[in-house]
């Protein structure tokens, strides 16, 4: 029996570990997301966790007592160790779903109800209305006037254009309160929208209702500030820049949710490039360069003490998404690999960064479609570009033109397979319409932040660089626009189940491993705008 065990071992452990080259840390950190997601879907509770940490111990004391050689010990020894992490992402899990006080509040449903709460974070504008984000502070019925205290659990309200209301602002609003449904998108999948919002503690929303403003500047002095930067910048820009250019131009640098318009967001997406409309992980890197690059005249100490402060601020200014978050972090640790002289590993530099999120926050695993295509983008431009770049050396390097053609296609095929799960499209032309517009990003984004900056100082001053920029605008929104105007531009797929997905992402790293591991993954050299390379600027989209 012990011999068989042990052959087992050997046949299921220990080569699968020698093919698959994953170091403790990357399993350690797999076993724990991969807990938390079998949380998030199945509403494990406390006693769940701890029953699979327990099991555990009881695996590590069996691997003790059993008389096997030194070698397979150490191997088996794996097994216990990722069955704890599992059991730990459970226990996380579990107490990220607490939500003390719903239970009352869902008495209250579908009643009319006076709230009085603090607007936290920065207005939604849609096309035909606004979205605000209300921390409740104080409830009070129509039946009964006594007060309630609501523990900071979040609404989502729904209101006219105007009056218009701003980060900080205490309001009193009155309205029936209701739970969110899920609802089926345009695909006819049925898109989880209740756990959508829960990850951000929102249970509950309420549409057009009677809102007063009571009082201003309740909120964080410099996110406050902050804000009030981003408003004022994106006022001076539409001085000389018109819509819907400059709403593009919002998103693209500073990441403003003033909608495109549904039939131009819907032209987006069929032609693969919705991820530009919002600020993105790509963004950030181009802003993080240029933020360096500036500071670069500055003893490194203090370039990079300052540069590191200006991408955090950054993050906060345009709504700390799960995508600026990742993106910022990796830029972090750039920073800091810079700072310190060591090499970066920036596969491990990504998961670090998805693990400091998860354990923030563990219902962005399952329930933020953002945060799932931003990493596994970034994961499919470190694994997959050096070795695509391979069979472009036909292509020149000019203008970065081989490296975008690798990375855009890498990303694209590192996303396909969740993009395909969410939404149920296949955008035929999304290779093509990247490499067409990505390379004029970086160009729109300098010119746009320089009309900006100048029409502070004066209109006339700004006007050079804004025809640039609208220019440079104009032609990306007509390449969206003819190429999701053609008949083949998207497909839809309306079966593409979970289990196909896992299926797809398993081949995905069987190949990988297959042609062993790039050498070009590791970050060397240095240049003047704080990024070592152009791969290690690209590796933080």
């Amino acid at each position: 029996m012990k011999e068989l065990i042990e052959w087992l071992m050997k046949l299921w452990i220990e080569r699968w570990l020698k093919g698959m080259k994953y170091s403790f840390f990357y399993l350690s950190v797999l076993s724990f997301v991969a807990g938390v997601a079998f949380g998030s879907i199945v509403d494990g509770d406390f006693y769940f966790g701890l029953f699979w940490i327990f099991l555990s111990l009881v695996v590590w004391g069996i691997t003790f007592f059993l008389d096997f050689s030194l070698h397979s010990k150490k191997s088996f020894l794996i097994l216990p160790l990722l069955i704890f992490f599992f059991g730990l992402g459970l226990l996380r899990c579990s107490f990220s779903s607490e939500t003390q006080g719903v239970q009352l509040l869902n008495n209250l449903a579908e009643q009319k109800i006076s709230i009085i709460g603090v607007v936290i974070d920065e207005a939604d504008e849609r096309e035909d209305n606004t979205k605000l984000t209300v921390e409740m502070k104080e409830i009070k019925t129509s039946e009964n006037l006594s007060s309630l205290d609501l523990g900071g659990i979040k609404i989502l309200l729904t209101v006219q254009h105007y009056p218009q209301f701003e980060y900080g602002d205490e309001i009193n609003f009155s309205g029936i309160l209701q739970k969110p449904e899920n609802f089926l998108t345009n695909s006819g999948r049925e898109f989880d929208y209740v756990r959508y919002l829960a990850k951000d503690r929102i249970f509950y929303q309420m549409f057009y209702p009677q809102v007063d403003l009571l009082s201003k500047n309740n909120g964080n002095f410099i996110k406050e500030k902050l804000f009030l930067f981003k408003r004022s910048f994106l006022e001076e820009v539409r001085k000389t820049i018109p819509e819907p250019e400059v709403s593009l131009l919002g998103g693209l640098l500073i990441g403003t949710k003033q909608s495109l318009g549904q039939k131009l967001q819907d032209d987006f997406r069929k032609v693969g490039l919705i991820h530009i409309v919002v600020l993105s992980g790509y963004n950030v890197t181009i802003i993080a360069e240029f933020i360096l690059r500036m500071l670069s005249f500055l003893p490194q100490i203090v370039g990079t003490s300052l540069g590191a402060l200006s991408i955090i601020l950054f993050a906060i200014m345009v709504g700390g998404s799960a995508t600026i978050i990742r993106a910022s972090l990796m830029a972090l640790l750039v920073i800091f690999a810079r700072v310190t002289g060591r090499i970066n590993d920036t596969t491990r530099a990504l998961f670090l960064a998805g693990f400091v999120m998860v354990l923030h926050n563990p219902q962005i695993v399952v329930f933020d479609p953002s945060f799932q295509l931003s990493f596994m983008a970034t994961l499919g431009l470190i694994l997959l570009s050096p070795k695509l770049s391979q069979f472009f050396n036909f292509i020149p390097t000019k203008f970065y033109l081989r490296e975008t053609i690798s990375a855009t296609i890498s990303t694209q095929i590192f996303v396909l397979p969740l993009l395909l799960y969410m939404m149920g499209e296949l955008s035929i032309v999304a290779v093509f319409v990247n490499l067409l517009v990505l390379m004029f990003i970086p160009l729109t984004m300098l010119f746009g932040f320089l009309s900006g900056v100048l029409s502070f100082f004066s209109a006339w001053l700004a006007l050079p660089f804004s025809y640039v920029t609208y220019f440079l605008l104009s032609y990306e929104l007509k390449v969206v626009e003819f190429f999701a105007n053609l008949p083949f531009a998207s497909l839809s797929v309306f079966f593409f189940p979970v289990w196909l997905v896992l299926c797809i992402y398993g081949g995905y790293f069987i190949f990988l491993q297959k042609f062993g591991k790039q050498k070009g993954e590791i970050i060397r050299g240095e240049n003047l705008s704080g990024f070592k390379n152009e791969d290690e600027k690209r590796i933080i989209f």
